[in-house]
């Protein structure tokens, strides 16, 4: 009976693998598998001093503005760029709020900043990209208004408005990347460049300054290549040449396990040559 029960066990797990077609490779989970499960992989977050935005959309920003004054300037661990706490009047209780912006270059402490659709045209304030020239270079930008800022966050980064549009509703970015966004001119622009500018021209020298960049930011460091692994541990593992073995393109539906190299790679190679994007006419404007 036992014996029948072995066999009959066998039979349905042959059973189940032909009508699956799924093939069982005994491999360890990969890194990649392993960091989207999080553990040792999560950000550091711990002496973080929080989470850097405008301040939120109100009435005396989108009719009027309001002053602040940049109280310090201060380091976010894990983040490029300083940050600057700015303090304002709350208008409608006595007390004081405290916001963390991203500084601008040539921010101070003691300095004046000015929020609202009807502030000046200087570094550190921050108005609706409707009431900045074409030309201007601005920071922190919206994508949305009132999301209180997605776009050139990092240190050293602007975007540079290109073109407004003749209703006056959209406008025309070129991103830090080159590439040109179109975004409601009710958007809201920190004006200036990210302060902290340069940061990465200098060499890391050595690995223990890597060590320590990576300390404060997450568990990236260092990174064991693939065609050093065996092959229990990653596709790309085993041989006795550190080589791949197959192509490194591989299916944007491949399974977690096999879903390292060029992911759904359209093309590989050196890009040579120019690309036309066909696309919006205003933005084709905006090229010109």
């Amino acid at each position: 009976a036992q014996e029948s029960r072995g066999l009959g066990d066998v039979y349905k797990r042959q059973v189940s693998t032909q009508s699956t077609g799924v093939q069982f490779n005994m491999g360890r989970r990969i890194r990649v598998q392993r960091k989207g499960h999080g553990n040792v992989f999560r950000a550091h977050t711990h002496h973080r001093k929080g989470a850097a935005r405008l301040r939120s959309l109100d009435y005396a920003e989108r009719n009027g503005y309001i002053k602040g004054v940049v109280k310090e300037i201060i380091h976010d661990p894990g983040r490029g760029a300083p940050l600057a706490r700015v303090q304002f009047k709350n208008v409608y209780r006595y007390k004081r709020d405290n916001e963390l912006f991203i500084a601008s270059e040539g921010t101070y402490s003691g300095q004046f900043v000015y929020c609202g659709a009807k502030a000046a045209l200087a570094v550190g304030n921050v108005l609706p990209l409707k009431s900045c020239p074409e030309g201007t270079v601005v920071s922190n930008v919206e994508t949305h208004p009132g999301d209180r800022g997605k776009l050139a966050r990092a240190s050293g980064k602007f975007a540079t408005i290109v073109q407004q549009s003749e209703d006056g509703r959209k406008t025309v970015l070129r991103l830090p990347s080159g590439k040109k966004k179109l975004v409601l001119s009710a958007c809201r622009a920190q004006i200036g460049v990210i302060a902290g500018g340069g940061r990465i021209e200098k060499p890391m020298l050595k690995a223990g300054r890597a060590h320590y960049k990576a300390k404060a930011k997450r568990n990236n460091w260092p990174v064991v290549r693939g065609v050093a692994m065996n092959p229990v541990d990653h596709p790309h593992g085993g041989g006795n040449h550190q080589h791949i073995g197959h192509p490194s393109t591989v299916s944007r539906n491949a399974c977690p396990g096999q879903k390292v190299g060029l992911i759904a790679a359209r093309r590989t190679g050196k890009l040579r040559g120019t690309r036309v994007v066909a696309g919006a006419n205003f933005i084709e404007d905006a090229n010109k």
